[in-house]
């Protein structure tokens, strides 16, 4: 009888547990959905205002220029300290100082003159590669079974908000009157809410004692950069990033020499930004649930070999279906890359030092895509060569993605 009532008693205390355990996963999702949604929207929204700036700030084209290639070189260059760094001084504070700091680089770039531009471009690069590294790993230590669905949130967010800041930025500055300076300016919005956002997440860390993804067993550190899939993986994710700043850059402009109207090529690169999300949340979360993930590799390779060529071939009836399958393509990509952070490694601290080497490399190669990818249209005159090169790439890029795709972990035999 006493073990019969004991059980009934059991019920309202596992209750208000498991209460307690949803309510602090829902805090965890909201700190990280805030945190992605400011990844991409302070540098894709400056695309479409170059125009604006360049004529108010009286710049070259390729001072112009160097405000996109400034946060990825900031990337490159920061990458690699980021997860000692975190491990230091503890992941929740270094993200928790990062977006401090990506709010005063919005800021900053927004004030008029040029110093001001590239400085506080500078400063949100830093800040951005510091999300960049630790939130892969931070997915894997709260949501180790659920990484598929977290990286698919966390994609989808980041992508989905920079999309919406490419389409809104010409509007917000003209249409409502802004400048350019407010159109840049009204993203320290968003990173002020998401600061609001990760103080509960900070709070709850602290309540339980915790601080750094890296404060797991040391004994599951490796050098990853000896090794051999942790270079296929960082290949991976360099290739991927080069194929879609490429697009970025220049698909419009190469749209309209193959007889595209200007306004429609515009159109079309925004089909294939939104071609790309659906699949940045569906892919990580089929990634998850596989053991290996190369048949994910083979239809991308297929979709982006696919794609390219279809651009070689310069058709302007098929133009959209390739752009589509080309989009379909790069979200496969896109999830895959931020999937094989948690998947090829064994605990957090192992993601972010694999996300930080992946990261560095991959958008030093991002960053110069597009400038080879303009040189070998200026030296040739022409989109052929440019354009088999692009081929190649999504060709390299199924190769490398087999090799990170097999079920194996950095460091092992």
């Amino acid at each position: 009888m006493r073990s019969a009532d004991n059980r009934l008693k059991e019920p309202p205390h596992h209750q208000q547990s498991s209460n307690a355990r949803v309510s602090a996963a829902w805090v965890i999702v909201a700190a990280i959905v805030c945190i992605a949604v400011n990844l991409r929207a302070p540098l894709t929204s400056v695309g479409p205002l170059v125009g604006l700036i360049k004529d108010h700030l009286h710049i070259s084209n390729t001072s112009a220029g160097l405000i996109t290639t400034v946060p990825l070189l900031a990337f490159a260059l920061f990458s690699p300290f980021v997860p000692r760094l975190g491990h230091k001084i503890g992941v929740e504070l270094l993200i928790f100082l990062s977006i401090l700091g990506l709010t005063a680089g919005i800021t900053l770039r927004s004030l008029s003159g040029v110093a001001a531009l590239f400085i506080g471009t500078a400063v949100l690069g830093l800040a951005i590669s510091v999300c960049n590294v630790l939130l892969p790993s931070l997915i894997k230590r709260e949501f180790p079974k659920r990484i598929g669905l977290m990286t698919g949130m966390y994609s989808i967010s980041m992508n989905l908000f920079g999309a919406i800041a490419s389409g809104i930025s010409v509007p917000v500055a003209v249409g409502l009157g802004l400048g350019w300076q407010g159109a840049l300016g009204v993203w320290g919005l968003l990173s002020i809410v998401s600061l609001i956002c990760w103080l509960p997440y900070m709070k709850r860390r602290r309540h339980a004692g915790s601080a750094a993804v890296s404060n797991q067993s040391d004994g599951g550190a490796v050098n990853v950069w000896r090794s051999a899939l942790a270079w296929q993986v960082t290949l991976f994710m360099g290739l991927q990033s080069t194929l879609f700043y490429v697009l970025i850059a220049w698909l419009p402009e190469l749209l309209v020499q193959q007889g595209v109207s200007a306004n429609q090529s515009g159109w079309y690169l925004s089909i294939m930004q939104l071609a790309l999300l659906p699949f940045t949340f569906i892919v990580p979360i089929v990634a998850g649930r596989l053991s290996s993930q190369r048949s994910l590799v083979i239809i991308m390779a297929i979709l982006l070999i696919s794609g390219t060529s279809g651009l070689l071939a310069g058709n302007p009836g098929w133009m959209v279906v390739w752009i589509v399958v080309l989009g379909i393509g790069g979200g496969f990509a896109f999830g895959l890359s931020m999937m094989f952070f948690g998947l090829r490694t064994q605990n957090a601290r192992q993601a972010a030092a694999l996300s930080g080497m992946a990261q560095s490399v991959g958008y030093l190669l991002a960053a110069g895509g597009p400038t080879l990818f303009g040189l070998l249209h200026d030296i040739t005159n022409g989109w052929k060569v440019p354009l088999v090169t692009l081929v190649g790439i999504a060709v390299l890029l199924g190769g490398f993605g087999l090799g990170a795709a097999r079920d194996r972990y950095v460091g092992s035999a």
